[in-house]
């Protein structure tokens, strides 16, 4: 009987092939992604491959057709109908991806880089990976000579998250480093005091990790929470007020609506995207002051019931495990070969030898 033989591993590729504004400027390349746009508003997304086909209801090409033609190019197909060639943006990606985990919506990323002061060359600290859609938003801002450390205490969505980043970026993002674990311990054994800029948690239960965040955060540094529901903003404001090491927290939430615009037929969109989530911000007070006192005191009863906001009362909404599996495997398939790795929070130490 003749021995069986592993097939070969074919080689992984980057997905976009130049980092940076260079991979986002000039003709299409080999290896793009390409959002293409028929007349009715329809997007496809693909990546530019040597042998490759598209085809819709409103035509088909050969990628080979498409290589060269600059961004914003309109083509007619065989079929007579028009189709718009662009590449996407990060907010077309984000909603698209493959994810374990819900998404942060360009929305509110939008408004987190801006709230929080993402500036170029910042180190900020990151919990709550999920799949991945705010860490690109606070990479780009922060640039290749910032630093950006991320925090998830699931091992399957870390890697989702790096695979997803990593095809968005084309490789490892040189500013990044990923860990999985539980955010205090991480931060306990990897972050120096006072040596954060921003802190960015996405967790279920931020006010778990006050003390941990002040202590990483330098005076005058942002920390900002993105939490989901008034349970959990509520009991988070509260601890930061209650840990006396931040300013006052501000708290708000967005929504977005389109318009339809048509000469003088001018009306909002029937649909929006409304309640996402909440966001939160707070500076961090220098290690000798103490919040300013508040002009108005807590009305009478307003934490009666602070015993019940537990985790379990709060919930969580994920993915499935049978769906988390079968994004993992799809994501692993399409890393590049210098994938980012999913690092443990805390290095495993050894066993004792007895004698």
């Amino acid at each position: 009987m003749s021995e069986q033989t592993t097939p070969a591993v074919q080689p992984r590729v980057a997905t976009q092939q130049v980092l940076g504004q260079a991979g986002r400027r000039g003709p299409f390349r080999y290896g793009e992604r390409v959002q293409v746009t028929d007349s009715k508003g329809r997007k496809h997304t693909f990546v530019l491959d040597p042998g490759g086909f598209f085809q819709s209801q409103r035509g088909s090409f050969y990628h080979r057709d498409v290589v060269g033609r600059d961004e914003g190019t309109v083509i007619t197909t065989e079929s007579g109908h028009e189709l718009l060639l662009l590449r996407p943006l990060l907010a077309d990606y984000v909603l698209s991806m493959p994810r374990g985990a819900q998404v942060v919506y360009p929305k509110d990323a939008g408004q987190v880089v801006a709230f929080a002061d993402i500036f170029p060359g910042a180190r900020v600290l990151e919990a709550g990976v999920g799949s991945g859609a705010l860490t690109m938003s606070l990479l780009s801002a922060i640039g290749d000579e910032g630093h950006l450390l991320s925090i998830e205490r699931r091992q399957d969505f870390a890697a989702i998250a790096a695979s997803n980043v990593d095809s968005w970026f084309g490789r490892h993002h040189p500013a990044w480093e990923l860990r999985t674990g539980d955010f205090a311990e991480v931060v306990a054994a990897h972050v120096a005091d006072a040596s954060v800029d921003r802190v960015v948690l996405d967790m279920l239960a931020p006010w778990e990790n006050i003390t941990a965040a002040a202590r990483a955060l330098v005076p005058g540094g942002v920390f900002l929470a993105y939490v989901a529901t008034v349970p959990q903003l509520s009991r988070t404001v509260e601890a930061l007020r209650h840990s006396g090491r931040f300013t006052e927290p501000e708290s708000w939430e967005s929504a977005v609506r389109g318009w339809h615009v048509d000469g003088l037929a001018v009306r909002p969109d029937h649909r929006m995207v409304a309640h996402t989530g909440f966001l939160l911000t707070a500076r961090r007070l220098a290690a000798d002051s103490a919040p300013l006192t508040r002009k108005r005191p807590p009305v009478r009863g307003a934490y009666d019931d602070a015993g019940y906001w537990t985790v379990e009362d709060v919930g969580e909404r994920t993915s499935t495990d049978r769906k988390v599996r079968r994004v993992l495997r799809d994501c692993r398939a399409k890393q590049p070969e210098d994938a980012t790795p999913v690092q443990p929070g805390l290095e495993e130490q050894e066993a004792p030898e007895h004698d």
